[in-house]
């Protein structure tokens, strides 16, 4: 509560101070972005030539899924952190990937909580009807999972090599489900079988369903595995139908996952409301990543309008508690995380670019595109950059970074050609 009442005060105390200090701290950082070459053509002018920083549209409707990871959003709306920057979040709950994408492109919807992939995918015409899209920051790493079935389990897989094992020497197709053909989930579990000799194309089948629904699915025997995000993975253990093999941190430490995305025509229609919606979502990561705040969190997230999951589902890897239902519990350092200071939240080209070199080793590109001139144009770094520096968090010098995933392969962007390329198992 006191919290909330601090916020409160401010809006009428500190908001108006912000506002006017805005445009000049915002210019000086649009100034920096554009000797960097992030700035699409056209931005700067529409952004700044109305000489406000007054939001252009002050009620917004975003989309999320029933997911841990949508905390931010909620957040956003619940505690007020919207009303501080001049907006209006309404939270609205979607059933499916499929729908969040097909009203974000619409514009029945104004952003949304997205996968990474699914922005990219769309952008590039693979995952639905092509759109130019806008990715204004991360919300959150790791925290997603791969849940294997109780059936799975009892034949002796406690890993990616005895599953493999168990894969070559049944003669039986395994089915494995993820949430959407270009989003993270996908491409979590793709990289995770192939890490381990398991071709994901050739040697499982993989269906599409939407994360409510995994834990039913697997209940029924309609998979043998999944890879969603929390808490659909600690819910199958907690109902006692699959146990945890791998989470997604153990296969990329910190790595991207949820995004703020929207259109690009929203963005240039726009600007201010864009940048006002990432200045009330940093404010909501900052907030939830404070470990005091979790466990409320947890709670208001838990609620049928949101998550509608048990509170103890959500909270125990919300906070590092993990047990994967098959014996072992340990405090995971690199649970889900939101802020850590910004650096969750800036919008790294090179993780664009990731998720660009994953449609094309598995054949959902069939050309190499140009990984860097696309995530530039995709992900706004100048909004957020401006929205940043308003809020004094740090802003990386490098928009790339450079990572080692789970077979031991370095992602740095460098050559992501070759990279795409380079991988033993692809479609």
């Amino acid at each position: 509560m006191s919290d909330a009442k601090e916020t409160k005060a401010n809006e009428s105390s500190g908001t108006n101070h912000e506002r006017r200090n805005f445009f000049k701290l915002g210019a000086t950082a649009l100034g920096a972005s554009a000797m960097m070459g992030l700035i699409p053509g056209g931005i700067r002018s529409s952004a700044w030539a109305a000489g406000s920083d007054a939001p252009e549209k002050t009620e917004v409707k975003i989309g999320f899924i029933p997911l841990t990871d949508c905390a931010p959003i909620v957040v956003a709306a619940q505690m007020g952190f919207d009303k501080k920057y001049g907006i209006k979040i309404t939270p609205s709950k979607e059933a499916s990937w499929a729908a969040i994408r097909d009203k974000t492109v619409n514009g029945e919807l104004d952003a949304a909580h997205v996968l990474y992939g699914l922005v990219y995918g769309v952008q590039m015409g693979i995952g639905g009807q092509q759109k130019d899209m806008s990715l204004l920051m991360t919300l959150n790493h790791n925290g997603q999972g791969i849940t294997l079935s109780n059936q799975v389990k009892d034949k002796g897989v406690t890993s990616g090599a005895t599953l493999k094992r168990l894969i070559d020497n049944e003669n039986r197709d395994y089915t494995f489900a993820q949430t959407f053909p270009t989003g993270t989930h996908a491409m979590w579990l793709y990289y995770w079988l192939a890490a381990y000799g398991i071709n994901p194309i050739k040697d499982v089948k993989t269906i599409v369903v939407p994360p409510p629904q995994m834990v039913a699915n697997m209940r029924v025997g309609n998979m043998d595995g999944y890879c969603v995000g929390e808490p659909w993975n600690a819910r199958a253990i907690y109902d006692k139908v699959g146990y945890t093999v791998a989470t997604s941190q153990d296969i990329w430490t910190d790595h991207p996952e949820k995004v703020l995305g929207t259109t690009a025509e929203f963005v240039q229609k726009n600007p201010n409301t864009a940048r006002a919606m990432i200045m009330a979502i940093l404010d909501a990561c900052r907030y939830i990543d404070a470990t005091a705040n979790r466990a409320a969190v947890a709670k208001l997230i838990a609620g049928k309008a949101y998550v509608n999951a048990p509170e103890e589902v959500i909270e125990g890897r919300f906070l590092g508690h993990y047990d994967n239902g098959n014996g072992k519990k340990w405090e995971d350092p690199n649970y889900m995380k939101f802020f850590e200071d910004g650096k969750v939240n800036f919008p790294y080209l090179s993780d664009g670019m990731w998720f660009l070199t994953q449609h094309k080793r598995w054949g959902l590109l069939k050309d190499d595109p140009d990984y860097l001139a696309i995530a530039k144009k995709i992900n706004r770094i100048e909004l957020y950059t401006e929205a940043a520096t308003q809020l004094k968090i740090a802003v990386p010098k490098d928009a790339m970074r450079s990572s080692k995933l789970i077979d031991g392969i370095v992602w740095d962007a460098k050559d992501p050609k070759a990279y795409a390329a380079g991988f033993k198992i692809k479609a």
